[in-house]
C-alpha cells in the first residue's frame, strides 16, 4: 500500500488541509477502481466501512490479489470535517458557499468531444484511452477559485481515469439503497445484490451534476452522441452507496459492507479468486424519477406510523404531523406504491422540509430529481 497526501490550497492564513489517498495493487493490468468516503463530511458510517476496507485491501495487496490499482479515499472531505458550529457538526455543505459538497462537479462531455474531435478511430480501447486523456487534460484545464473547487477537482482527476468507482453515503435514517445511471443497470443490479440493499434508483442525469454522474455520465452520452463509434457507454460504472442511515456507525455493519464490497470487486475481475455466491435480489430497480419526497405541509412533532423498509400503498398514512398549540394532527400520505427506504432524523419539521422518500416503480418526477 501506498499512501499519498494531497495539499489544498490554504482558505485563509494560518490553516492548511490535505486528502490522503491509499493506493492497492500492482498496477499490472492497467484496471483502476476508486472509492471514496464520506464527501458529505457528516456522514460518518462510510468513514467506518473504508477504515475496515483498508484492511482488506491491504491483505489482498500483500497477496497479489489486486492486479491493477485500486484507490481508496477514507476521508474524501477534510473541509467539511472542520465545520463544526457551537456543537453541531455540519459536512453536508460548504460554510462558505452555501452549496453542497456533492453538487456541481465538473460535466465533461462537450470538453472530451472538443478534445477528441477527428482522432476517433474504429477500436473501442483506443477511444476508452483517448476518452480518459481528454478528460484528465480538461479537468487539469479547470483554475479553481477556492478551496473547496479544488477539492473537487482533486476528487474528480483522482477518479476519472478508473473503471469502477463508488462513492460511499449514508441517508439521516435509511435502508441500504444505491443510486447508478440507468445505461449501467446490469452492473448496478449487480452491486445492489452483493450489498443486499434494499433500493436501486436509477436515472440518466439526476440534476446538479453529482460526483458518480461526473465521472460516468460523460461515457454514455458520448456513445450516443457518437453512435458510429465504438465508445463503451460503461466506460465507468459510478453509483452512490447509501449506507443506511447516520448512527449506523456499528463494526459488524461495516466490516459487512466492506467485505460485500470486495466481493463485487471481485465479481468484476479487479481481485482475484472466486467470489462466495451472489445473494439473492432484494429489491427490482425503479427509476429515480418515480421516488415521491414526503414534504411537511406544516410544522409540528413528526411521529412516522411506517419503519423503514415497509412496502406502502397510494393513499397510506406514512406519519403524522402534531400541532402541539391546537393538538390537530395532519397525516403525511403516501402518492405511489413503493418502499420508504429513507426518511428524516428529525422529530420537529417545519413546512417544506422533506420527510422521507418512497421508491415508486414509475416515474412521474423531472428537473433536479436530488435532495439539497
Amino acid at each position: 500500500m501506498e499512501q499519498r497526501q494531497h495539499e489544498l490550497p490554504s482558505a485563509s492564513h494560518g490553516t492548511r488541509r490535505a486528502l490522503y489517498s491509499l493506493h492497492f495493487g500492482q498496477r499490472r493490468s492497467g484496471a483502476k477502481v476508486y472509492l471514496q468516503a464520506s464527501l458529505h463530511a457528516d456522514e460518518v458510517p462510510p468513514m467506518l466501512v473504508a477504515h475496515h476496507l483498508r484492511t482488506l485491501l491491504a491483505e489482498l495487496d500483500e497477496a497479489g490479489a489486486i492486479p491493477g490499482e485500486i484507490v481508496l479515499v477514507p476521508m474524501a472531505n477534510p473541509i467539511g470535517l472542520s465545520q463544526s458550529l457551537q456543537g453541531a457538526h455540519h459536512g453536508r455543505f460548504d460554510m462558505a458557499s452555501g452549496i453542497n459538497f456533492n453538487r456541481q462537479f465538473q460535466h465533461l462531455t462537450d470538453r472530451i468531444a472538443s478534445h477528441v474531435d477527428g482522432r476517433w478511430t474504429g477500436d473501442g480501447a483506443d477511444n476508452t484511452r483517448l476518452i480518459r486523456e481528454a478528460a484528465m487534460h480538461a479537468l487539469a484545464a479547470v483554475a479553481p477559485t477556492s478551496e473547496t473547487e479544488a477539492l473537487k477537482q482533486l476528487l474528480q482527476s483522482l477518479a476519472v481515469d478508473a473503471d469502477i468507482v463508488l462513492d460511499l453515503h449514508c441517508d439521516h435514517e435509511a435502508t441500504l439503497h444505491v443510486y447508478a445511471g440507468t445505461p449501467q443497470a446490469d452492473m448496478a443490479a449487480l452491486l445492489a445484490r452483493r450489498l443486499r440493499a434494499q433500493a436501486l434508483l436509477l436515472c440518466a442525469c439526476s440534476g446538479d451534476d453529482p460526483f458518480d454522474e461526473s465521472l460516468s455520465r460523460h461515457w454514455w452520452e458520448l456513445a450516443e452522441r457518437f453512435g458510429d463509434r465504438p465508445i463503451p457507454a460503461t466506460g465507468c460504472f459510478a453509483a452512490t452507496v447509501e449506507l443506511r442511515g447516520e448512527a449506523d456507525v456499528d463494526d459488524a455493519l461495516a466490516i459487512q459492507d466492506a467485505t460485500a464490497l470486495v466481493e463485487f470487486l471481485q465479481d468484476t475481475g479487479h481481485v482475484l479468486g472466486p467470489a462466495p455466491a451472489m445473494p439473492e435480489a432484494r429489491c427490482a430497480a425503479t427509476p429515480l424519477e418515480g421516488v415521491q419526497p414526503l414534504v411537511a405541509s406544516h410544522s409540528g412533532i413528526l411521529v412516522f406510523h411506517r419503519a423503514l423498509g415497509d412496502r406502502v400503498r397510494a393513499g397510506d398514512c406514512v406519519a403524522e404531523i402534531v400541532d402541539p398549540a391546537t393538538s390537530a394532527r395532519e397525516p403525511v400520505i403516501a402518492e405511489v406504491d413503493g418502499l420508504l427506504f429513507a426518511r428524516v432524523a428529525r422529530r420537529w419539521v417545519t413546512r417544506g422540509l422533506r420527510l422521507g422518500k418512497i421508491a415508486g416503480p414509475t416515474a412521474f418526477r423531472s428537473g433536479k430529481l436530488l435532495s439539497l
